[in-house]
This record gives C-alpha cells, structure tokens and sequence, in this order.
C-alpha cells in the first residue's frame, strides 16, 4: 500500500459481499489438494541473485490469511491464497512440485539414475532453489533430462539454474520441447518484445506493493520472478500426437496441442504413473484467449478439441492430472470431470461468440451479456481469475472478425489525444467533465468516471483534479476484480498516475534468447527498428556471410525498408560482414559500428560507413513508453 491508496467505497464493498454470497466458499476440496504431499518449505522463502538482489519472496504474500478485507475481491483473495501456498509436493512417488517459487510449477520426474525438470521456471535463480529444495528431501541426484512444455518464458528461462550448456552439447542431458519451440520463444519475446515487456508490468503488478490495497496475485500464480532469464535450444522435437520417448528410464507419451495456450505446446503422460501432465490448457482458471501483455489470439475451438483428445486418449486411466500452474486433481472420475469441465469453458466461450456474431452483436455487447452455464460459473477452476470471459470474448471476436465492428462511425475515429479534445469541449471544459465523473464516481458509475477521465487527461495530461479522480478510480475498480491481472492493471495505472512511470522491470529479449534467433529472425529484428519515414530516400546494401552456415545473405535498405535475401545475387554489396551463426546475433543489440563488430572478432570489408548510415535510422522501442496518459 502507498500513502495515497484510498479505502473501499460503498459500492464496490456491496460488490463483493455479493460475490461473497453467491459463490460456493464452503467448499475446501482446492485447500486440501492445494496442500497434499508437502515434503517440506524453503524458510524464508527470499531469492536472491549473485548480487545479492531478492528475485523472488513468496513470504511478501503472508497477509493472505483469513476473510478477504473489502479491498480484494474474495474470489480473487481465495485464489491468491491458494496460490501463495509453497514448498515441495509429492504428485505421486516419483513425480514431484516445486510451486510458490516463481510465476509457474516445476516438475521433477524421477528416473533410473537422476531426474526429469519439467519447466524450469522464469530465472535461473528461482530454478536453482528449487532444485535444491527438492536434492534437499530427495537426495542428490543429477538432472538427466529437460522439457519445455511450450515457449512462454515461465517454462524455460530458469534452465540454466538446473543445467548447463556443456550437458546438454555432451548429449547427457536431451532438451524436449514442441516442434517449432524455438521460434516462437525467440520471435514472441523480441519482435514486440519492449511493448509487450511494458505492458506485463502493468499485467503482473511490478511497481505495486503487495499488500489488501495492492498486488495480492495475478490469478495464474502471484507474480513473476525478477532474475536471469536464459534458454537452453532443445535437442529433441516432439512432432506428433503418440510419439513415445523414454529418458532415464521415464516412460513419456505426448499429446501435440498447437494453437491453445502457446502457439507451440504439448501435454505429456506418464505412464507408469498414470499422472498426466496437461501443461498450460488446463489449470484451476479460465486461461487467457488473448493476453493483455499482447499476443495472437489463441483458438479456443482447437483448444477444446484437444482437450477432447486428451480425455479420449487416458481418461480411462490417468489418476492424477497436474499442469505448470496451480495444484493437482487426484481420482481418475474427478480428473476427467476437471477435464471436460474445462474443454466445456472453451468450448462454450467459442460456440456462442459465433452464434452472437451471426446474429450481429459486436465483441463488446457479447463480452458483456454472455453468461457461462450454472455449472461452470460455479466451478472454482472455470472462474476468471487470469483469463475473464469479458476480454477472452472479446479476442474470439476479433480472431474472427478483426478490430473493426461494422459501425461506420467507427471505422475512422480520431486518437485518443484528439477524441479527448472533444469529448472535454462536448462536455464544458475539462472542471465541467471532471465534475460529471465526481457525480458518476460516487454514484458506483466508476466505468463511466474512468472513460470520461480518461479523456480529460489525454486532453489536458496536467489537470490534477482529473489525474487525482482517475486514480481514484482505478483504484476502486481494481478492489472489485475477481481477475488478478485486471486488479494489477488498474492499480498500476493509479500507480503512474499517482507517482509517474514505473518502466519494464523485466526484459524478456535476454542475450539467451536473442542468440537462440535465426540469422532471418535477426534481421528481422533490426528491420522493425527501422524508422522508416528517416529513411525513405536512404539506400544501402549489405551481405553478411556465414562461414559456420555456408549461407551469404544480401540486406537492403531502400524506401524505409530492410529485407534480405538468401538468393545468389548480382553485383558487390556496399559491405560484407563475414561472421558466425553464434556471433551474429551481436547486431541486433545495437552494435553497429566498426569498432565493436571487429571487437567481436567480426570481419568487415568494403564501405564501413554503411553502419554508421544504418545506426543513423535505429529507432528502438522505449520501454518506459506511456499508457495512462498521453
């Protein structure tokens, strides 16, 4: 909490008393499954880095005890608490958690000789404690093998806290992941890695205090870890549904799920534990369709499908079923009622948008009329603790229909700066606009006094009076939020209004990730940099040859636009870089002159001035850019 942060208002502690009523808290089943198997704690639970910086303090969520205060929303107070429980679980023998260290789970299956690390965490320091956690009730043994279960950052970039590259090159310990992992991980944190890195602060909580008036958890777990985020390449694809491998003796059969929660993801069962592992497509949430950091919208009708799939090929026999987030689900009846439960959630959200949609309604009239069935609305796993069916349905419209709702008038709107202009005219002057929000503001209309706000401060960004009430706000609709990343967005956005901008505390585009870039992925990289309206009458040309590849690639620039090509080409570029696949990537990082390319042992030939032209028209992302105000 901040010395500004304002008590619950009438209206929104109405709200949630409410919910309260309405919603079945007397069942304890997720506390009991939430806490079965502990083998022991990691007390305190602070992390730190090798400078000493704390990455990582579960025991700042100590507060989550009791009846939720009329600051938090009591849904999103029980999830939290669930999720704030951590420590080292045993799944089934052989198959053991790691939760509360990091934004997700990690898994260790135990082998002949060593063990398994499913999904390594966010940062190498956060995998590391865990992994001395589970050698500390386990005993020493070494890891014998790695996976990924898809490419979002929480389930890779501790690899480097459980293993090294020297293991994995020798072939000691295989990598696996899903077919095209690689790509995905590389491109979905670099090409609009700053602006989705900007808005995951927002999204996470990162500048709020954790506390009733602040950060109580994110829904899908509290928060995100604050260290080294690395990637080791898989050495092994997984390709196809049924494709068995066994490592260390550990029996594994995998589902391929593309297009669900990651655009590359597997499940994976076990066997000879009857314990499948459903990685991200079915946790104790309504998962995202589209996440508010950004991304492509996931298709909830594949994901249903798959899900479908997934109780058709071990329904009849798995006992257990655990995921990258959350808590598992025991008896083979419950976990196939938790699956169908689930693929129902998706299922449904995708039926009837398109029904709606062919009837004429646009994303935000389904997004706020559509009910989910009685017995889902009621199942605590289906709430919208990450995901809400007001945005999820909202990305099903836009997957089919796109940004624009068939209203002329909205098909040519001025931005928001300009909008703004007019609304405060249209309303008698910004004190006039912000007295009508005061009037909306204590009538509970705090929907409507955050649009009109919102208005007044793109149009006149210094008017205190309005900035202060949008806090206000913000604030109030945050304390309602049963979705964690909905309560962290707006209270990051009183935050900034409050106190000014707070930045990306996390950057996602580590050096591991930028070397795991194809040479084309790299040029893609500095081509989106490229500001292009400076650049339109420059025109350059460039081969970067690659010994280690036995590839020559031709760079131009010309009308605003870099592109490439590894065709045979006509003529002598102004310059050639002759390098390798693993120094290449120190070009999109900036470096583009002589001096440091031929300090990273670079060869260049030809017009070294190209680079200084090239450098000239660089325009990278701002990741401290504005959000609430102008």
């Amino acid at each position: 909490m901040t010395s500004h942060s304002r008590e619950a208002t009438p209206t929104i502690i109405a709200q949630n008393a409410a919910l309260r009523e309405r919603l079945p808290f007397s069942d304890t089943q997720d506390f009991e499954d939430a806490n079965r198997g502990l083998l022991g704690k990691r007390v305190p639970n602070a992390i730190r880095n090798a400078e000493g910086t704390v990455v990582w303090d579960n025991d700042t969520y100590d507060f989550l005890q009791g009846e939720a205060p009329d600051t938090a929303n009591p849904s999103l107070w029980r999830q939290s608490q669930l999720n704030a429980i951590q420590g080292l679980f045993e799944v089934v023998p052989g198959i053991y958690q790691v939760r509360g260290f990091d934004l997700a789970n990690v898994t260790f299956i135990e082998g002949d000789t060593g063990v398994l690390v499913l999904d390594p965490l966010v940062t190498e320091e956060t995998a590391a404690a865990a992994l001395e956690l589970y050698r500390e009730h386990r005993g020493d043994r070494p890891v014998t093998g790695v996976l990924y279960t898809h490419p979002h950052v929480d389930h890779f970039g501790g690899v480097r806290g459980i293993t090294t590259q020297e293991d994995v090159d020798s072939g000691r310990v295989p990598v696996i992941a899903p077919e095209h992992f690689t790509e995905h991980a590389a491109s979905e944190n670099v090409y609009a890695g700053t602006a989705m890195a900007r808005r995951s602060a927002y999204m996470f909580g990162a500048a709020l205090a954790r506390g009733p008036q602040g950060a109580i958890g994110t829904g899908l777990a509290q928060t995100v870890a604050t260290g080294n985020i690395t990637l080791i390449a898989p050495t092994l694809d997984i390709t196809a549904t049924g494709q068995e491998e066994v490592v260390d003796g550990v029996r594994m059969v995998f589902q391929m799920a593309p297009g669900t929660e990651a655009p590359a993801e597997f499940l994976v069962y076990f066997p000879d534990h009857k314990a499948l592992c459903a990685a991200e497509d079915a946790t104790h949430t309504l998962h995202n369709l589209l996440t508010l950091r950004g991304a492509l919208v996931r298709d909830p009708h594949a994901w249903a499908g798959y899900l479908t799939e997934t109780i058709d090929l071990w329904g009849g026999e798995a006992e257990v079923v655990f995921a990258s987030h959350h808590w598992p689900t025991w008896g083979n009846e419950r976990v196939v009622k938790f699956l169908s439960e689930q693929r129902d959630l998706y299922a449904y959200l995708h039926d009837q948008s398109l029904r709606l949609i062919n009837q004429g309604w646009t994303g935000i009239e389904i997004a706020e009329h559509l009910e989910l069935p009685p017995v889902l609305e009621n199942a605590w796993h289906a709430r919208g603790y990450y995901g809400s069916v007001s945005h999820n349905l909202k990305a099903i419209y836009q997957r089919y229909m796109g940004w624009y709702d068939g209203n002329p008038a909205h098909l040519w709107q001025h931005p928001p700066v300009e909008q703004g202009k007019r609304y405060v005219k249209l309303a008698g002057g910004a004190d006039a606009a912000v007295a009508n929000a005061q009037a909306a503001f204590d009538e509970g209309d705090l929907r409507w006094a955050a649009e009109v706000l919102s208005h007044v401060v793109f149009a006149e960004p210094d008017h205190a009076g309005a900035r202060t009430l949008l806090a206000d706000t913000f604030e109030q609709l945050g304390y309602g939020c049963e979705n964690g990343v909905w309560r962290n967005i707006y209270l990051s956005g009183a935050t900034e209004l409050r106190e000014g901008k707070f930045g990306t505390p996390t950057v996602s585009a580590s050096p591991d990730v930028i070397s795991a870039l194809t040479p084309e992925m790299l040029f893609d990289a500095v081509a989106i940099q490229i500001d292009g309206p400076h650049a339109w009458d420059l025109k350059l040309s460039i081969d970067v040859v690659l010994t280690d590849a036995d590839v020559r690639y031709r760079l131009r620039l010309s009308n605003g636009a870099l592109t490439y090509s590894a065709a045979p080409q006509n003529g002598e570029a102004e310059l050639t870089i002759t390098t390798t696949k693993q120094a290449l990537p120190v070009l999109a990082t900036g470096a583009l002159s002589a001096d440091r390319l031929a300090e990273a042992g670079i060869e260049l030939s030809g017009d070294t001035t190209v680079l200084e032209r090239l450098a000239a028209v660089i325009d990278p992302g701002d990741p401290d850019f504005s959000i609430v105000t102008p």
